[in-house]
């Protein structure tokens, strides 16, 4: 929160995307008992525990609450179910009639389950850490929902290069239903908001902008009119230089970027106090200790603690050997001591 709000930090803030997850032994466990994915997304009591499990294990400075970018359209009467080994299978949205199924979230028990697995997290945690919320952005969204699930989004980049007006009328949808989502999440004890667009990269010129930038600007400026304290990470992964725009045009008071993208550079292009959130490469985690601590020095090296989240540039990888983020985490505290 100190790096976020501008106040000097006591240390570099670390946390690392889907820390709760498949590389725990104990996540495992708890999401056996759950019987599926969503059951444990779901579970709020179960949702609580896995999301403060790797605080328990890790020298971490943020929880961040157990759930899925897909919440928002499950919530709004969309159809959705996790295969093993799969992953998503929605119930497609292709054409202005698919969109007459499509309700508002809000009072929903997709979106009440999650307010309380912030609640119950936020009454669990320690004062000086700090609990993220979030949602995943329109685009990603949105392509998720006219594919039917994971695929290559050729199909929805097509509907966006076509500007179909039912297709944006689908983005307007999720625009006003992740503002609701952001917002309870933030009534139930969210400190920050991450906003995640995965395939922002794929989009190119106008289409960015129109698609990604703008639907997130919307989003930044509902959240923001009514918590007008609470920070927001956008993290539009793929956006490489672009992502210069996206701090600009949102708002936000943080960038995620991807491990593609240098922070030398994100540095000499963005405003002097932008905050950057990443970006070390998951893949790095899963190579030798001397590796590991020689790059996650280089990163550390290269940006001040008073403008750098560490993280990765996404989410842990499933066979990541659990103790690698101990040494990640020790020696950026020994950078910081140094």
């Amino acid at each position: 929160m100190n790096v976020l709000t501008g106040r000097k930090p006591e240390r570099r803030p670390v946390w690392f995307m889907r820390q709760a997850g498949r590389y725990l032994p104990e996540y495992r466990k708890v999401r056996e008992q759950a019987g599926s994915f969503l059951e444990l997304c779901y579970s709020s009591q179960l949702a609580a525990e896995v999301t403060l499990q790797p605080l328990r294990r890790y020298d971490l400075d943020a929880a961040i609450i157990f759930a899925d970018i897909l919440v928002v359209p499950h919530a709004m009467g969309n159809g959705l179910s996790f295969v093993e080994g799969e992953g998503p299978k929605l119930e497609t949205v292709r054409s202005s009639s698919d969109l007459t199924r499509l309700k508002p979230g809000l009072k929903s028990k997709q979106f009440e389950s999650v307010a309380e697995s912030v609640n119950r997290v936020r009454r669990d945690l320690d004062s000086s850490i700090s609990l993220i919320g979030f949602c995943g952005a329109p685009w990603t969204v949105a392509s998720y929902m006219v594919e039917g699930g994971s695929s290559d989004r050729e199909l929805a980049r097509k509907f966006a290069y076509q500007r179909e007006d039912w297709f944006r009328e689908l983005l307007s949808r999720l625009v006003e239903n992740s503002i609701e989502y952001l917002c309870l999440q933030i009534e139930a004890g969210a400190d920050v908001v991450q906003i995640f667009d995965s395939w922002a990269g794929e989009l190119p010129g106008d289409l960015l902008t129109e698609y990604c930038i703008e639907p997130i600007q919307e989003i930044v400026a509902g959240v923001r009119s009514r918590f007008p304290a609470v920070p927001i990470i956008v993290f539009a992964k793929g956006a490489g230089h672009r992502h210069r725009n996206i701090y600009l045009k949102t708002k936000c008071q943080a960038i995620g970027v991807e491990a593609e993208c240098p922070l030398e550079f994100l540095q000499s292009i963005l405003p002097a106090g932008a905050v950057i959130q990443g970006n070390l490469d998951p893949l790095l985690l899963l190579c030798d200790e001397a590796v590991v601590r020689k790059e996650t020095l280089k990163l550390v090296s290269g940006i001040p603690r008073d403008r750098h989240i560490f993280n990765l540039g996404h989410g842990i990888k499933q066979q990541t050997n659990p103790d690698i983020l101990t040494t990640v985490i020790e020696t950026i505290r020994d950078h910081d001591h140094g």
